[in-house]
Order: structure tokens, then C-alpha cells, then sequence
């Protein structure tokens, strides 16, 4: 019989679980903790805190603060990376949002020729 998966587990599984510390992230990121610091005061990430105050990591926001560092690699300076993401973010979720809306007029037109 399988052992019950405590939510620890669970939580290993959870891409914004905030599972890094700040030191751990820069590490992952091959960066310093005040590149991490200067992406939350550009507020591109904003990380979880620890019952004690210390900033917390998820995935996700090491997938965002890597593509931060690919630019700011390529000579882009900090807060430009950060907004070119967030204007990427936004034109992904916009395009998400038009395609949606055009399959939803599509089945209504099929719906309305019925």
C-alpha cells in the first residue's frame, strides 16, 4: 500500500511554491542576491517571505529573473529587462485572451448556423 504524500511532497510539485531561499536562487541563477533584490524593486518578481522575513524563491520567478539575466547579459539595462518581460507578460496574456475570444465567436456563428 502507497504511503500517503504529505503536503511537503505536494509542495515539491508546485511551480510558485516559494521552495528557495535568496541564496539558494542566486546560486540556481548564477547571479548575486542584489541582482534578485534590484528585480523586486523593479517589482518584476516579488517573492514570498519567511515567517522570519527572509525573501522566498518559487520556480516560476527563477524562470522570470533567469530571462531578467539573459538580457541584462546581452548589455540591457536592469529596469529595461524587467519591462520588456512584463510587456512580453502582458502581449502573451492579451494574445491568450484574443484567441480565446475568437474561438468563442467561432462556436457561437456554429451555434447561430444550427
Amino acid at each position: 500500500m502507497p504511503a500517503d504524500r504529505s503536503p511537503a511532497v505536494d509542495n515539491l510539485d508546485d511551480d510558485d511554491y516559494p521552495a528557495y531561499t535568496m541564496g539558494r536562487a542566486a546560486a540556481v541563477l548564477e547571479t548575486t542576491p542584489a541582482f534578485l533584490r534590484a528585480l523586486g524593486e523593479a517589482r518584476l518578481i516579488t517573492p514570498l517571505r519567511s515567517e522570519g522575513g527572509h525573501r522566498r524563491y518559487s520556480r516560476y520567478q527563477l524562470r522570470i529573473a533567469a530571462r531578467a539575466r539573459e538580457l541584462v547579459d546581452q548589455g540591457t539595462p536592469i529596469d529595461a529587462a524587467c519591462r520588456i518581460i512584463i510587456l512580453e507578460d502582458q502581449l502573451e496574456e492579451a494574445q491568450r485572451v484574443n484567441e480565446e475570444m475568437r474561438r468563442q465567436n467561432a462556436e457561437s456563428r456554429a451555434d447561430q448556423q444550427r
